[in-house]
């Protein structure tokens, strides 16, 4: 872990300009990853406990918690949006590496440095505080990047049909081995899917919520469509045809999700082929919207507080696992939780701890101290 300077950020001078292959940041992903790490440390703005209990609002709330089992919520869509985008700044990461002189076999160490890193870090956080013994665990979000990491930079280093038939081969044996080992509810039975009985088998217990391991598979691959994305804008091309190339694939992957639904239902717990393309239609739709309004239109004005989260995204995700519940209880002594106004006050505490965290990652915006592994 280090502690770097800002590196420069890739920016469109004019609407609709054409950009050649680069390896500098893109601001439009670097505002999508703040987005993103700002709707995860919120706690959904508190809106599901404010009203939950509301029936006119229950639809609201619905989309700021997980889906029980079947079914994708705005909330289920933040884990495959953060692993898209590790996938798609990989592209820009290596060829940076790639032109300061590192050689692949060098680049391989860096990768394996840093999945290391985020298996060990994914340990400690999840084990934190805890009194009932430390448990090793692989289903926390770092986890699974490490895992897509490795996995997708094996991949990128193979010829483009050999990636996607090494895709397909993954989406078929991870969806086909839940219908080629039934549990005793079915192929999807939550506490005896093949996922759930390998885990039980090879760590001796099983998560609580229905997770499993086994969904790094399908996680690995929204990370390859990221990769793939962004190896599409490092292509020469103009801004507004990449938003139309992204708004089409956003809607076949939506549609061809929906129609695979019916034989392989959407949970997201498991990562199955239907929620993996529903979510990446959402998130490339979500992408396309950023990139739009950065690249093409040039407003980025609206986009610095998710700049400034984004760029501290791990040391703010370690904040929010460790200290978020100290802060908000060191901050209730003096906001009394907004008690006054019933469930409603917890939308005002989550705003007041979020603008807190904030503040955390401007004072290290400011002095250009980005925490990075």
């Amino acid at each position: 872990m280090a502690t770097v300077t800002a590196p420069a950020t890739a920016s469109a001078a004019a609407p609709d300009v054409t950009a050649p292959p680069t390896a500098e940041r893109l601001a439009s992903l670097d505002a999508f990853r703040g987005l993103t790490m700002i709707l995860l440390i919120s706690h959904g703005f508190g809106i599901h406990p404010a009203f939950k209990d509301t029936p006119s609002l229950a639809w609201l709330a619905y989309q700021f918690e997980h889906a029980p089992w079947i079914g994708c919520t705005l909330w289920d869509l933040i884990q495959p949006a953060f692993t898209f985008i590790v996938g798609a700044a990989m592209p820009f990461a290596f060829a940076s590496r790639l032109q300061c002189g590192d050689s692949r076999g060098r680049l391989f160490g860096h990768v394996a440095w840093r999945a290391l890193f985020l298996l060990a870090l994914s340990n400690v956080l999840s084990n934190w505080g805890s009194t009932n013994g430390l448990k090793l665990q692989f289903i926390n979000v770092l986890c699974q990047i490490a895992f897509g990491y490795l996995l997708c930079f094996a991949l990128w280093n193979l010829a483009p049909r050999a990636q996607a038939a090494a895709a397909i081969a993954l989406l078929v044996v991870h969806n086909g081995l839940f219908f080629l080992a039934p549990g005793p509810g079915g192929p999807f039975d939550p506490t005896a899917n093949i996922g759930a009985r390998l885990d039980l088998a090879l760590l001796g217990y099983n998560y609580s919520g229905f997770y499993t391991t086994f969904n790094f598979l399908g996680n690995s691959l929204t990370i390859l469509a990221g990769m793939w994305t962004g190896m599409f804008l490092r292509r020469p091309g103009s801004h507004a045809g990449r938003v139309k190339t992204l708004v089409a694939w956003a809607a076949g992957c939506w549609v061809a999700g929906m129609a695979l639904s019916p034989v392989i239902p959407m949970v997201k717990r498991l990562w199955m082929g239907s929620f993996l393309l529903v979510s990446l239609g959402w998130v490339l739709a979500a992408f396309a919207a950023c990139y739009w309004l950065i690249e093409v239109r040039g407003k980025r004005g609206w986009a610095f507080p998710a700049l400034v989260v984004g760029a501290n995204s791990l040391f703010i995700y370690s904040f929010s696992q460790v200290l978020r519940g100290w802060l908000s209880r060191g901050l209730a002594a003096f906001t009394g939780n907004f008690a006054w106004l019933g469930p409603a006050g917890a939308i005002p505490q989550n705003f007041a701890v979020l603008a807190v965290m904030f503040a955390l990652c401007y004072w290290l915006y400011r002095r250009r101290i980005f925490i990075k592994i």
